[in-house]
């Protein structure tokens, strides 16, 4: 390497300046968020979020990171819009009173436009200019650019003036949002947008065997690295969330600290103490073999440490939960009162597993549990051996670990003693209890067993347990398979 090389390589990179979107999850995959000081095309189609998104950014921005901001509409009326940003949770009305936010909304009659060789946008610049030196903006969301553009049809005209918009923006120093529609066989209607924007997000609301999904994809990103999957994101009353990327390599702390299981004598089996504190443990079992039962102890018995707990369940309201571990002697209901639990139940036909788990990520985040339970992954889907399934387990998986939370996951096997896809599932969990159910002289009789308790010694016996008054209880190893 000469001299002149050597110099170079000693200058520091300049760093592309991002915004935060406000986004919950899009800056995770976008590395920060959106290019600050640049246009950034939102596309997609009809009912995809495109306009909530730009409330969203300019909310956010307002409420977070103390950016006014400017919402420039061409289609909605200023009440309009301030309904649909209600719907989210923000009250646009007060940051335009507060003088956080300036709405503008510009009538375009395609009747009354002339498309001539010296039309511009001149007008449109005065005014989104004078909105961004009223509250002095930083954050700027134009929706939709084919209203603006509706009447023109020659290309040429057209090329030069969104050129001229997105260069106008930059030089304002204002990041922007833009939305689009969806056109066919390109991401906008124009096909042009996308080229002359520096980052193109896509949204996408798809309907698979009658299950709506949204997903979203950074398609383009100038100067910068980012996730270029699909990744399905939410939208409810409390905003839009995307679901988080799974880490690109597997640095998850291994806490030295255990986790005790609720009952004793499975303690006793893991070497007296427990899993370890921020593991992946897997109950399955055939239906009836207390694998319910042994994650409510799970749960209780972390709210019982004072460590907030999550049970996530899909076969039975919270109500019932409640009543039925109530006959086997936990009481969930006093730590639901104590602030401690909380069960979300939801039925599993509800929507698609990616909008499952863009709400439990977003229950996780909300509530900050230390444990979680969910009862049973099969009812999501997660195991019908497609492999988008089983990415969306493993980043479940991956948030979870990210987090510390040590998570207890049922599953159902088929028959007294099937199997489950080991390849799918039991390979991402760190430990992996079985539970059976065998008839001997006339009864049914249940015992469980360790298959798997990576660096734990644990017991390889088989015990015979009950389920009592007193919860479950574990039988002596000498008594063999228990009632």
């Amino acid at each position: 390497m000469d001299a002149q090389a050597q110099a170079l390589a000693k200058i520091p990179s300049q760093a592309l300046a991002k915004t935060p979107s406000g986004v919950e999850g899009l800056d995770e995959i976008t590395g920060g968020g959106l290019p600050q000081g640049r246009c950034c095309l939102v596309c997609g189609g009809a009912g995809s979020g495109k306009t909530l998104f730009g409330i969203t950014f300019l909310a956010e921005g307002a409420l977070r990171y103390g950016e006014t901001g400017v919402f420039i509409c061409f289609e909605e009326t200023e009440r309009e819009l301030s309904v649909n940003a209600a719907s989210l949770g923000y009250d646009l009305e007060k940051l335009k009173a507060e003088n956080k936010l300036a709405v503008d909304r510009i009538r375009v009659e395609r009747s009354e436009i002339a498309e001539t060789g010296d039309y511009d946008l001149e007008g449109l610049f005065i005014r989104i200019g004078y909105a961004i030196k009223t509250v002095g903006a930083k954050r700027v969301v134009l929706d939709t650019i084919e209203t603006l553009f509706s009447g023109f049809s020659n290309t040429a005209i057209l090329r030069a003036e969104l050129r001229r918009l997105f260069a106008w923006l930059k030089e304002q120093g204002v990041t922007s949002v833009i939305t689009g529609e969806r056109g066919e066989g390109a991401l906008t209607r124009h096909g042009l947008e996308e080229y002359v924007s520096d980052c193109v997000i896509l949204l996408d609301h798809r309907v698979v065997e009658q299950v709506a999904t949204r997903r979203l994809r950074v398609v383009k990103y100038r100067g910068a690295a980012h996730g270029a999957d699909e990744y399905p994101f939410l939208i409810d009353a409390s905003g839009i969330s995307v679901l988080p990327v799974t880490s690109l390599v597997l640095a998850h702390e291994a806490p030295n600290e255990r986790t005790p299981t609720g009952v004793a004598a499975l303690d006793e089996m893991l070497g007296g103490k427990g899993f370890w504190r921020g593991s992946s443990i897997l109950v399955s079992g055939a239906a009836g073999t207390g694998k319910s039962t042994l994650a409510a102890h799970f749960v209780e018995a972390a709210c019982a440490r004072g460590e907030k707990a999550i049970l996530f369940a899909f076969e039975e309201s919270p109500r019932q939960i409640v009543r039925n571990m109530a006959s086997v002697g936990i009481d969930l209901q006093r730590w639901i009162d104590a602030g401690l639990l909380r069960i979300a139940s939801t039925r599993p036909t509800f929507s698609g597993v990616e909008t499952h788990l863009a709400r439990m990520h977003r229950d996780i985040e909300d509530f900050a549990p230390a444990v979680v339970a969910i009862d049973p992954i099969y009812t999501l889907g997660f195991v019908g051996g497609l492999a988008q399934e089983r990415i969306m387990l493993l980043r479940l998986v991956d948030f979870l670990k990210s987090r510390g939370i040590t998570a207890m996951l049922t599953a159902a096997e088929a028959g007294v003693s099937g199997e489950i896809d080991q390849a799918g599932v039991s390979s991402l969990m760190d430990a992996w209890i079985q539970t059976r159910v065998t008839e001997q002289d006339g009864e049914r009789r249940r015992s469980l067993f360790i298959l798997k308790a990576r660096g734990i010694a644990h017991s390889s016996a088989v015990r015979g347990f009950a389920l009592t008054s007193q919860g479950l209880k574990l039988l002596d190893a000498r008594a063999g398979a228990g009632t």
